[in-house]
């Protein structure tokens, strides 16, 4: 860091200590675009905090406000409450809670999102058509995808994983909390046609079908 402070503040009475820290970190929470991650957090703190405390305790102080504390994409944000959205986008502030996706980027992101690194030809088998380049860019452009390791198949084609961008926008903390595929299958919005026990991605062509999509990735509002 730039600048030298005391991050231990060992001579200041524990609740006052405790107080400075709490505002240190929500400052640097509120200053940021992205989401924190902790490493961040713990760099304007003393060893002895409890991060996971601090910012419980800041997000029940904040209980009462119209934004919130929470944990997204490896780290943390302020978010405003869902409740306040509408209002928010009527004065023009933000944008729609959804990416303006088309039903076919949207499928494509979805099958990226699960079966990453996955390359352009291993999509097309899944979703059972060919998948442009231009679709793929598209997603890219948007900053939900980027280019992973290359496969070992011939050619050494590229492929394709989702972003930190992906996981803020979509309100996960990880790709961990991507819905239940079986979930997703009773709810009629993937087809689950031999996949149990498959591995082979050549034996997952019907897996994603033409099913309407749109519920199954929302995101948060900002």
């Amino acid at each position: 860091m730039g600048e030298s402070f005391d991050r231990e503040l060992v001579e200041l009475p524990p609740e006052l200590r405790w107080r400075i820290w709490m505002g240190r970190v929500e400052a640097v929470i509120f200053a940021s675009g992205q989401p924190t991650p902790r490493e961040k957090l713990a760099l304007v703190v003393g060893e002895a905090c409890d991060l996971d405390a601090l910012l419980a305790e800041i997000s029940r102080d904040l209980a009462t406000r119209p934004y919130e504390l929470v944990e997204v994409a490896g780290g943390w944000q302020h978010r405003t409450r869902p409740e306040y959205a509408p209002m928010l986008r009527i004065c023009g502030v933000v944008g729609p809670l959804l990416p303006d996706l088309s039903q076919k980027d949207l499928t494509i992101l979805m099958a990226i999102a699960y079966f990453q690194p996955i390359t352009r030809a291993d999509l097309s088998l899944i979703l059972g058509k060919q998948i442009s380049r231009d679709a793929i860019s598209a997603l890219s452009r948007r900053g939900f995808v980027a280019a992973g390791p290359r496969s070992p198949k011939p050619g050494a084609p590229y492929t394709y994983v989702t972003t930190t961008k992906f996981l803020a926008d979509y309100g996960f903390k990880s790709l961990s909390e991507l819905p239940d595929m079986e979930k997703l299958a009773e709810a009629g919005l993937l087809h689950r046609k031999g996949l149990e026990g498959v591995d082979d991605l050549d034996h997952r062509l019907e897996i994603f079908g033409d099913e309407d999509t749109e519920g199954l990735l929302t995101s948060s509002p900002p």
